[in-house]
């Protein structure tokens, strides 16, 4: 029997110290800072296995997402079981099986989760958030309703009432909120730019967040607001670069001047349209264009308007769940989809709505599934097809980046584009066993499933936590927001009803 041989690496040892007790001199120095050498590049090169600590301070190292299972959202790159992404700095360079680690590459164990494109809400009044669920039964706000209204409560009553810092904690609360839920972009739909110093604060919540905005500067109530005029100076003091996380827009509904204004700062527009007979007079000017979003749609029942979006290129936001709750109207999501529109999908309002999107995933699938099949249940032919769960994450990824304008950065797994990436547990309880990708994602999966999340390259949850917040002191700041926008208003909390009068 042959004798068991030694490790390497003790082998080595024995054999260096045999060295260097049988020899003496330069000749023995040499050699021994020789072999040092040589085993200090071996571990320079070696692969590292990751931990919060070096991805958090990565300086540049390339990381690679392993054996994950992959949903491109690209058809051109394709799905795949078990495979690679590698990022460099805040990139996708490479995906596929077995792609190789380059040196000091950091390696996540990515193997039983779903590596995805991070969601991407378009539209989100994130200053909301220290009002969250305090209009949960409320409506928009018409003539004759008998519960509180949005219009008059949030924008009429509390809005007017916010100071800048209020403004700036909803802006950070909602979205690293939204991170945690695996939403790495949103176009921010604030109107709350009392004057200057709350749209700047807006900003600096937005900024502090770590990701990626297209914030739509939208008009503020009192003598005091700079809207719109102000978007000039928050060009060039804000946003003079598109290669960064936070981009402009214009929020405003029809204004012909407005339009003229956002479009000679290079500002794409922003407009709540809910009775879309207000876009005639724009459809007639010739100012409509594919740098608009049009949010809701909920009320037309005009064929050429529809077609004036489809035609000039228009981009469609619907937010199904809000539409549904606060009487905007049936949302549109087959109206779009018969004109050729792939719509986006927005949170709206977390005064009344969760702002996840899995939830509202979840809202557009059933909803478009339930009014074709009922149609077929009474007999109608020709029917519409109906939705697939990849159709509606297209919703949520590659139409969003769309939408917000940022479609040659973000929306698919794309070697070239930017690494904004989800990776989602498929070892839980909601979940095992898996069965189909884009099935799990829509019809099981919430906001537990999101383990890790990557804005530009940058990890920003990792293993189901928040990177760098702390929660607590963020929770007792956004409470006293909270508690000093009730006083102002005379408005009384409430835990088991409406803190606030109908109407």
């Amino acid at each position: 029997m042959r004798p068991k041989k030694e490790p390497v690496e003790e082998r080595e040892g024995n054999s260096r110290r045999g060295f260097l007790k049988g020899s003496v001199g330069l000749a023995a120095g040499a050699a021994a800072a020789q072999w040092l050498a040589g085993r200090a590049v071996a571990q320079q090169n070696a692969v590292s296995t990751v931990t919060l600590e070096n991805l958090t301070n990565a300086n540049g190292r390339a990381i690679l997402l392993k054996d994950g299972i992959v949903l491109s959202m690209d058809s051109q790159v394709g799905d795949f079981e078990k495979a690679n992404v590698l990022i460099q700095g805040k990139k996708i360079v490479s995906i596929g099986p077995n792609i190789p680690a380059p040196p000091h590459t950091l390696v996540v164990n990515a193997a039983g989760m779903i590596v995805m494109p991070g969601f991407i809400d378009t539209h989100h009044h994130q200053f909301e958030t220290p009002l969250r669920s305090i209009l949960s039964d409320g409506l928009l706000g018409t003539a004759g309703d008998t519960v509180s209204s949005y219009q008059k409560t949030i924008i009429g009553t509390f809005t007017p009432a916010y100071l800048p810092e209020d403004a700036r904690l909803g802006e950070l609360v909602a979205s690293l909120s939204q991170i945690n839920a695996g939403v790495t972009t949103t176009v921010d739909t604030s109107q709350v730019s009392l004057t200057p110093e709350h749209t700047d604060a807006c900003i600096a919540g937005l900024k502090e967040s770590g990701r990626r905005v297209l914030f739509a500067y939208s008009a503020g109530q009192g003598a005091k607001s700079q809207y719109p005029q102000d978007i000039v100076r928050l060009r060039k003091q804000y946003f003079s670069s598109d290669d960064q996380l936070l981009t402009l827009a214009l929020g405003d509904a029809t204004n012909a001047d407005h339009w003229k204004l956002a479009r000679s700062v290079g500002a794409p527009i922003v407009s709540h349209i809910v009775d879309m007979s207000a876009l005639e007079p724009m459809a007639k000017a010739g100012l409509m264009g594919p740098d608009n979003e049009y949010i809701h749609c909920t009320r037309l029942g005009n064929e050429t308007l529809w077609k004036s979006i489809a035609d000039t290129g228009g981009k469609v936001s619907i937010a199904p769940a809000i539409e549904m709750q606060m009487r905007h109207g049936m949302p549109p999501l087959q109206a779009a989809l018969d004109h050729g529109i792939r719509p986006s999908l927005s949170v709206d309002v977390e005064c009344n709505m969760t702002a996840d999107m899995f939830s509202i995933m979840r809202t557009a699938y059933t909803l478009q599934r339930a009014l074709v099949n009922q149609r077929a249940l009474t007999g109608e032919q020709n029917l519409p097809r109906l939705v697939t769960c990849r159709e509606v994450i297209e919703f949520g990824t590659i139409a969003g980046a769309t939408v917000a304008h940022l479609d040659s950065k973000i929306g698919t797994l794309t070697p070239g584009r930017e690494a904004d990436i989800i990776m989602l547990a498929t070892d839980r309880i909601n979940t095992f066993p898996l069965n189909n990708v884009p099935g799990t994602v829509v019809t099981l999966m919430d906001t537990s499933n999101v383990e890790n999340v990557f804005v530009a390259g940058k990890v920003l949850k990792w293993q189901g936590k928040l990177v760098g917040v702390d929660l607590r002191r963020l929770r007792l700041q956004i409470e006293k927001s909270r508690d000093g926008l009730l006083a102002r208003t005379s408005q009384k909390p409430n835990l088991f009803g409406t803190c606030c009068a109908a109407g």
